[in-house]
């Protein structure tokens, strides 16, 4: 039984110990919250203009809030790289203000590519609305300082 539970401690500390060190080598993430490899960002919002300054682009209100972004490869790729974009782009945002420092706000947000016909493409889900003149909104649902919950969109279907 003690050499059993001496495995697992190690194989845990191994875990632990190796996995950081795997997504450096993979790129990781820079000193803003960006992990480009893993399309991911994680971090103070302060870092999602790329300038740490206790702004995010010139307002302090949510620098200190907590944002957690996702983004599929085919919005990576028209997005960064110059491919056609696809009804298989998508990105989502959670956003948590929740913090002592915080804003108050909490959002989470789910936006699709529909192409510039918007309400006329076939990828539009009815309950969502437009962004970006190309994009829809999804699903848009989290806490407003005074309101409480709130759903802003509500497709259906409003899963990626």
């Amino acid at each position: 039984m003690m050499r059993k539970m001496n495995l697992c401690v190690m194989l845990l500390l191994v875990s632990v110990l190796t996995l950081p060190s795997v997504a450096v080598a993979a790129g990781g993430f820079d000193q803003y919250g960006y992990n480009y490899q893993a399309r991911v960002f994680v971090g103070k919002a302060d870092g999602v203009d790329r300038n740490l300054d206790g702004t995010v682009w010139g307002d302090p209100t949510y620098a200190s809030d907590h944002l957690v972004m996702k983004w599929s490869k085919a919005w990576d790729d028209a997005r960064f790289h110059g491919a056609a974009w696809t009804p298989d782009a998508w990105v989502t945002n959670e956003w948590n203000g929740m913090a002592q420092d915080g804003s108050g706000w909490t959002e989470h947000v789910k936006v699709i590519w529909v192409g510039p016909d918007l309400e006329t493409s076939p990828y539009w889900r009815l309950g969502g609305y437009a962004i970006w003149s190309e994009f829809e909104v999804i699903m848009d649902q989290g806490m407003e300082p005074g309101t409480g919950h709130v759903f802003w969109a509500h497709a259906v279907p409003n899963g990626l």
